[in-house]
């Protein structure tokens, strides 16, 4: 039988937003109790991880509101990971994700800033399983990179469709795109694609799944939703238009990826496979717009150092290894344990994931917990260029968390984190003080250096820089670039792969748009400007602006290695921001 198009599922069960049917209508799935040493073909994997939904953003963690019924099926039939931390917000956690790495020692600490790009040195989980015969894939939110060598078909996986930068509107995103109809990077190409953002990236995930169903695979895919702007189809919207305590839109998106959930899992059981793949959905940090409705009785939400903006759900469900489904593990774990879990249950023989910082949860996901040692975990929120010591901090154990190196917390008893205890227990804080003294000697020990951007390769030329990736403050955001209410300047570190003559062109506004540099599209603002200017490798070169130039270009010939570019669009009396988008091609 012809699996169903996810229109079709939605018109068979009825999706969340036209009816109260949920996933749990359909005939149950059968665990089978296969070992994990099973001869049988490698399991796929399939890792779900949405962007900006805490872990009370869900109606079995107690959410009275929210309607997320095909994720609390898979919540019954998952292990559940109920003390599992990420990072406070996006990169870090992503970063962590795909190494198996505390972020901070691979070059992630921030969203922005040529500080979510991930070192090109670093193996990541695309990567081993590529190189174990996994046909890998990911589909929505990268925001490790958008040039050469970071992209996501750079870094092992075979097919990527993402979008640019943070969030759909950020700037290295396709202009324009609204989270409707929008054109999204497939293998660093644009495409369009029609509909709604999320249901894109499950189609084309489910394509992706249909078409490798005989082999193995690993599936990964970050949503941007429910990160802001919170955009969703107005049905969605329509279930919690009444409720005046709630974001209607926020949980709108959430309750659309729950419909896409319940598609992908009954998709996975009319192919055959679901018994044999691992599917893993989690989330990258704390709640952006649901603490008020439900928290889970925690402090903090995304960037906080307080739980939460860093615990989150995790849910494991993989039939054919015997992985008890409906229990919890409520041992400390965190981003960092799911590669070394994944190579244990594929049973890879990866020699590049010799310097993980994680551990395998599999003791904890089918033998007795008590055998899980004590440990100690750090997590933190930098969110600047160069990272600063006990910056947003949480050293935490199962009992323990030390946040910003003073305050003491029992989360057993204090989940809230409200009683400050660092002066009855001083040796409590000294003991983790030295576990953190000794985590930032070994994670900071490439800190001053930067993630070079590479220029003139056979790989990416020519290449589009963005402020995104400014070394400085700059605007992230489309929005921003056409309001310019955000002017400022800064410095993309690169790398010249090649010696040759290289075409520099700066603009104000990406090629799709092809407006002059001083001038508004609708809804922007018009700038004066009438010099630009660019420095790099010993150049620093100026040419006039007119009214209607949309690119000041520049020819020089460049040197191989690394170098800064910097450049300035000045008006008559002085003042002056950096060009927005600057393309580099070696010619």
């Amino acid at each position: 039988m012809r699996p169903q198009t996810r229109r079709e599922f939605l018109k068979t069960i009825g999706s969340v937003a036209a009816s109260a049917t949920a996933l749990s209508t359909l005939p149950g799935c059968t665990l089978a109790s296969h070992s994990l040493s099973s001869k049988t073909k490698p399991p796929n994997i399939i890792l779900v991880i949405t962007d900006d939904q805490g872990y009370g953003d869900l109606a079995c963690h107690g959410n009275p509101v929210i309607k997320t019924p095909n994720l609390d099926e898979l919540y019954r039939r998952s292990v559940r990971l109920t003390n599992f931390h990420v990072g406070p917000t996006c990169s870090p956690t992503r970063a962590a994700l795909m190494t198996g790495r505390y972020c901070n020692r691979t070059g992630v600490w921030h969203t922005i800033m040529g500080r979510s790009l991930l070192r090109k040195d670093e193996v990541t989980i695309a990567d081993i399983f590529s190189d174990a015969g996994y046909r890998t894939a990911i589909f929505g939110k990268w925001h490790l990179g958008d040039n050469y060598p970071f992209r996501p078909h750079d870094r092992g996986f075979a097919e990527a469709l993402v979008h640019g930068g943070g969030a759909i509107g950020n700037t290295p995103d396709y202009w324009g795109n609204d989270y409707f109809d929008d054109t999204y990077y497939h293998n660093g190409r644009p495409e369009k694609f029609k509909g709604y953002c999320t249901d894109v990236w499950f189609e084309q995930a489910m394509k992706f799944i249909e078409a490798n169903r005989n082999r193995p695979f690993f599936c990964y895919l970050p949503t941007n939703a429910a990160h802001g702007p919170y955009r969703v189809p107005e049905r969605y919207t329509r279930l919690y238009g009444d409720n005046k305590n709630v974001n209607p839109n926020f949980y709108g998106m959430i309750t659309n990826i729950d419909d896409n959930i319940g598609w992908l899992t009954a998709q996975l059981k009319q192919l055959g496979i679901e018994n044999n793949t691992i599917l893993i959905f989690m989330t990258d940090n704390g709640t952006s717009a649901g603490r008020t409705v439900c928290n889970a009785g925690m402090r903090g939400q995304k960037g906080s150092e307080y739980d939460g903006g860093h615990r989150v759900p995790c849910f494991i469900r993989y039939p054919a290894a015997g992985i008890k489904a409906g229990t919890d593990a409520d041992r400390l774990t965190a981003h960092v344990d799911l590669l070394p879990t994944l190579i244990e249950l594929c049973g890879i023989n990866a020699a590049a994931a010799v310097n993980l910082d994680g551990s395998s949860l599999v003791p904890l996901l089918t033998a007795n917990p008590d055998n899980w040692p004590s440990r100690t975990l750090i997590t933190d929120s930098q969110r600047i260029d160069h990272p600063k010591k006990w910056r947003k901090s949480a050293v935490m154990t199962d009992r323990w968390r030390l946040v910003n190196g003073r305050e003491l917390y029992d989360i057993n008893t204090d989940p809230g984190q409200k009683q400050n205890l660092a002066d009855k227990h001083p040796n409590i804080v000294a003991e983790l003080r030295r576990d953190y003294e000794k985590w930032w000697e070994d994670v900071s020990k490439r800190f001053d250096e930067y993630c070079e951007i590479i220029v003139g390769s056979d790989y990416e030329n020519p290449t589009r820089l963005t402020t995104h990736d400014w070394h400085a403050d700059g605007p992230w955001d489309q929005t921003q670039i056409s309001k310019n209410n955000r002017p400022n300047n800064g410095f993309w570190a690169l790398q010249v792969a090649r010696p040759g003559n290289y075409r520099i062109s700066l603009r104000r506004w990406p090629k799709e748009v092809n407006a002059p540099i001083t001038a508004a599209i609708p809804g922007g603002k018009a700038i004066k400007a009438t010099t630009a200017r660019l420095k790099i490798a010993g150049f620093d070169l100026t040419q006039p602006i007119r009214e209607d130039t949309t690119a000041a270009t520049f020819t020089l010939k460049l040197k191989p290695g690394k170098t800064r570019l910097q450049t300035w669009f000045t008006d008559d009396n002085g003042a002056s921001l950096g060009a927005y988008y600057v393309y580099v091609k070696r010619i």
